[in-house]
């Protein structure tokens, strides 16, 4: 099959490494794309306005896609699935309707509410009194989300009532605030794929937000991720499909807004049990990565039965017994002020070494035609192994082998997890 995906990060790399080893696919089109992607057999990257639902019916008409796979959480709010599947193409991902399920923390906890699906609780807040009352209940750590779209940097959770006042005060200028209580224990990404009606579960995977070891500094968009959890208990991914992410593809369905794409579960182990962190309505970044390096059945059939309709028919999916290890490169002074244009050298390098792969994400090429740092996060080199630790110790010789002035990473991602 022909298939248009839509993105630009490692996500999308990853997404598009593994439909380009997909037998089931023939050809691969990404749009924008980034250089790594470009460089990938059967895929040709192809300029479009990933927020523009028209533009992007439209190149999904031109190329003939089969499916289109749409990537980031801002072109899904927008309606770009709803515009493809006016068009009468199969897509993977919700419309802005359902994906509201992301766009607004506030709708998702009416759902969960509605749904009897456990979380955190919470006081939507629309003043900075609300806030204060919100927070003299919940008392430290304070948790204080955008209700918004944020691009994985709207949650601040902090011992320091001042930061979750001023973080606050920042979010209700644009949108609501969402004060919640916080979630002790151990926390997990749990991808389902969703055909309206049912659930297939991916592997479990988990990822690390904070900007530093020790889980110090903001939180980011993730700086590391891996797979599988030796430590997760028995029946987990059963629990969460039964308790969580049926009860919510239902509740949805029961709206007239069926959920069809990928249901991010981002979950909890509290001392309480189960409980949810946050709902996203597409394959999240950096999990995408180690969870896709352990995939063995074909991509393209999974994400096509979920747009279709036809998950009840699609086999069990199979996994590699091997861990895998992602690492994020972020550019100088990321997360506030990332700094852009410094050469990137050493990949090949990197991926010259056994099970070691390296996603692009914030990457292009300069007029000289180098490849240089355009984002803030900016490589994921991701490393599969026979155990976390070999699959680690790997991923950490590919960041040795690659140079980018000024650039950050963790240094014990996985170790001890």
């Amino acid at each position: 099959m022909k298939i248009l995906l839509i993105g630009s990060g490692a996500r999308e790399h990853a997404l598009a490494r593994a439909l380009a080893l997909d037998p089931a696919s023939s050809a691969v089109t990404v749009a924008p794309g980034n250089p790594g992607t470009a460089r990938l057999e059967k895929t040709e990257n192809t300029p479009v306005d990933a927020d523009d639902p028209a533009a992007v019916a439209a190149l999904a008409q031109r190329i003939e896609a089969d499916l289109v796979v749409v990537g980031p959480e801002a072109p899904l709010v927008a309606g770009v699935a709803d515009a493809v599947r006016a068009a009468g193409i199969p897509v993977f991902g919700p419309d802005g309707s359902a994906a509201r399920l992301e766009g607004s923390k506030a709708f998702a906890k009416e759902i969960m509410a509605a749904a009897a699906v456990p979380t955190a609780m919470a006081h939507v807040c629309t003043t900075l009194a609300e806030v204060e009352a919100a927070l003299d209940a919940f008392g430290a750590p304070y948790v204080v989300k955008d209700d918004g779209l944020a691009a994985g940097k709207g949650v601040v959770v902090t011992e320091d009532r001042q930061a979750a006042l001023a973080h606050a005060k920042g979010c209700l200028d644009h949108a609501e605030v969402v004060i919640e209580e916080y979630l002790d224990g151990p926390e997990i990404s749990l991808f389902c794929l969703a055909d309206g009606e049912r659930v297939v579960p991916l592997a479990a995977a988990q990822d690390f937000k904070r900007l530093r070891d020790g889980d110090a500094g903001p939180n980011t968009g993730g700086m590391g991720a891996y797979s599988p959890l030796d430590w997760a208990p028995d029946g987990l991914v059963d629990d969460v499909v039964e308790r969580v992410a049926l009860p919510t593809v239902r509740e949805l369905a029961r709206r007239g807004t069926p959920f069809v794409g990928l249901l991010y579960c981002g979950l909890a182990l509290t001392s309480r049990g189960l409980r949810v962190v946050e709902f996203n309505a597409r394959f999240g970044d950096p999990e995408t990565q180690v969870v896709l390096a352990r995939l063995q059945s074909s991509l393209a059939t999974a994400l096509h039965a979920a747009a279709t309709g036809d998950l009840a028919d699609l086999p069990p999916l199979r996994w590699s017994d091997d861990a895998a290890v992602t690492v994020v490169i972020s550019a100088n002074g990321y997360p506030e002020l990332p700094r852009k244009g410094d050469a990137i050298t050493g990949i090949e390098d990197a991926e010259s070494l056994e099970g070691v792969h390296v996603l692009h994400a914030g990457t292009s090429i300069d007029d000289a035609g180098a490849l240089v740092s355009a984002g803030g996060r900016v490589l994921s080199v991701t490393a599969t192994g026979a155990d976390i630790e070999a699959a680690r110790i790997a991923a950490y010789a590919g960041i040795e082998k690659i140079d980018l002035p000024g650039s950050h990473h963790r240094t014990v991602i996985a170790a001890g997890r």
